[in-house]
């Protein structure tokens, strides 16, 4: 959980900073400072996607995970998950003003202004840091092999985002941590209790696999090339499958070695 923790403070300090700087940050420095961090992403990418002790299947894997992805167009899924979160949570707020009127507590204009500002500041940041790739896989490397570095990388994105947001959306951002917190806190803890029904053959061929993906998205963050990580993200349990089959494929493999 220490890399969640991190990542939702990130947000905090970074949402509190932006809200002291509402003149604004320079368009330069925000470009410069994203492709700096986009860089540090592909590179703990790459580390970690160098650490597979069997290249075979992690290609195996990314192909068979890719098909299916595609299949069940995880990527627009992901991407339209932020559309119903958002008019669900301006449902709530409808809903919410028209018990305060019905009790003859009428919201002002002015009240009613800041309470949109807060609602869209929240659900802007809470999409943007909890839908996306990064997030699942880096929860998944936390719980699995106590790597929070795919986090920390994360928790830099956030923070420096979270400046911006925050400069512009005011204090909705900093509410968004919390939302970070369940999302990602969740999925490191299941992944943390299916850690014991796992080898660490199988966790490190996961984490490289995934090491793999994070490089994608740092590469998505340079803006060099669109790759759609999430339709990428079931090849992460491949190896799973590839384990519990292993046995049966050297059966096989044996018995066509003696027909031979």
């Amino acid at each position: 959980m220490l890399g969640t923790v991190v990542n939702s403070l990130a947000i905090i300090i970074g949402g509190l900073m932006g809200i002291l700087l509402r003149k604004g940050i320079p368009d330069t420095y925000k470009e410069t400072i994203m492709q700096g961090l986009g860089l540090c992403v592909s590179v703990i990418g790459l580390m970690g996607a160098f650490k597979t002790q069997n290249l075979l299947l992690v290609i195996f894997s990314i192909v068979i995970g890719i098909i299916i992805g595609e299949a069940l167009k995880i990527e627009e899924r992901l991407n339209s998950i932020g559309g119903h979160m958002e008019r669900a949570v301006m449902k709530i707020s409808y809903w919410y003003k028209a018990i305060l009127k019905r009790i003859g507590k009428e919201i002002g204009q002015n009240g009613g202004q800041n309470e949109g500002r807060i609602t869209k500041g929240f659900v802007t940041a809470s999409l943007i840091y909890c839908v996306g790739a990064m997030a699942i896989v880096g929860s998944l490397e936390s719980g699995l092999t106590g790597n929070h570095e795919t986090l920390f990388a994360k928790s830099l994105l956030d923070g420096v985002s979270s400046v911006i947001f925050a400069s512009s959306l005011g204090i909705g951002v900093v509410f968004s941590s919390i939302a970070v917190f369940v999302y990602q806190g969740f999925i490191t803890l299941t992944a943390t209790y299916v850690k014991s029904l796992l080898v660490e053959s199988v966790i490190i061929e996961m984490s490289a696999i995934g090491g793999l993906l994070i490089a994608g998205i740092g590469i998505n963050i340079l803006e060099i090339k669109r790759i759609k990580v999430g339709n990428m993200l079931p090849a992460v349990f491949i190896p799973i499958v590839f384990i519990i089959f292993q046995p049966f494929l050297i059966t096989i493999s044996e018995f066509f070695k003696n027909l031979m």
